[in-house]
């Protein structure tokens, strides 16, 4: 299981340095979770200021396509180093 970014993030960031295993990516709107480095701590979700992270079992049926989407964006877009 994972963690999954919805559309209303800010991509403010408030959620990298919470995330042990620097899971985060940035696409052109939003972040997303790498599914396959997640190890489902939940801290990001505390540090999200818009609310937009959700743990993968809690996802609305119409937000099922969010998870689709950040497994492969995290594939292509650049990983964010907190400690950058």
């Amino acid at each position: 299981m994972t963690h999954v970014v919805l559309p209303a993030c800010t991509k403010c960031q408030a959620c990298l340095n919470a995330c042990p295993v620097n899971a985060f990516h940035e696409s052109e709107h939003i972040l997303v979770i790498n599914p396959e480095v997640c190890i489902d701590c939940g801290a990001c979700t505390a540090e999200c200021p818009p609310q937009a992270i959700v743990y993968e079992d809690d996802l609305p049926e119409d937000a099922q396509a969010s998870l689709i989407f950040n497994a492969r964006q995290a594939k292509h877009c650049p990983l964010i180093d907190a400690a950058m």
